[in-house]
């Protein structure tokens, strides 16, 4: 009910760490819920792996994304029936710390999932599943895109600027 209450508003999903996210709540189900952010798209997470949510962050970053009103996302009644709906696509599994893996979700049994990554065949206990992503992605607006391109520009000119800086020095 808790998590009810915050879907539409941005959110932090733990405190810091590598699992630690900040995106738009799309939905809360019984045992997951769905989250929207800028530079991972949706994920998924598995609500009993979750220490904490915030919201009003005082640190949180802005979130700037215009969502289309046709916008879809893979919605399901349970956590599993969310793996089953990705099976036979690229997904990306705990997305981080050591325990990160990537790969395609071949098939959903009861206990694990079998993940196809670097010609290897992994299975994932279900249990170990924090979170999930797919390849669905917002794109930013030009506004947005404008904006980290001055930066990246900038940020070259002083590469740019330090490399001859260096090469002087050198010489």
């Amino acid at each position: 009910k808790m998590l009810l209450s915050l879907v539409d508003k941005g959110i932090k999903v733990d405190r810091g760490g590598p699992e630690s996210r900040v995106g738009l709540l799309l939905s809360a189900e019984d045992d997951y819920f769905t989250l929207l952010t800028e530079n991972d798209g949706i994920i998924y997470y598995s609500t009993q792996h979750i220490k904490s949510l915030t919201n009003h962050s005082k640190n949180q970053t802005e979130f700037n994304l215009e969502i289309p009103k046709d916008f879809e996302y893979i919605q399901a009644d349970d956590f599993k029936g969310i793996l089953n709906c990705l099976t036979l696509q690229w997904v990306k599994i705990n997305r981080g710390g050591p325990e990160t893996l990537e790969g395609v979700l071949d098939s959903v049994t009861d206990d694990y999932v079998i993940i196809v990554a670097n010609e290897e065949i992994i299975r994932v206990a279900l249990f170990h599943i924090r979170n999930i992503s797919y390849g669905v992605k917002i794109e930013k607006t030009k506004k947005d895109k404008d904006k980290s391109g001055k930066e990246e520009n900038k940020n070259n000119k002083e590469d740019n600027k330090n490399e001859s800086k260096n090469q002087e020095e050198a010489k």
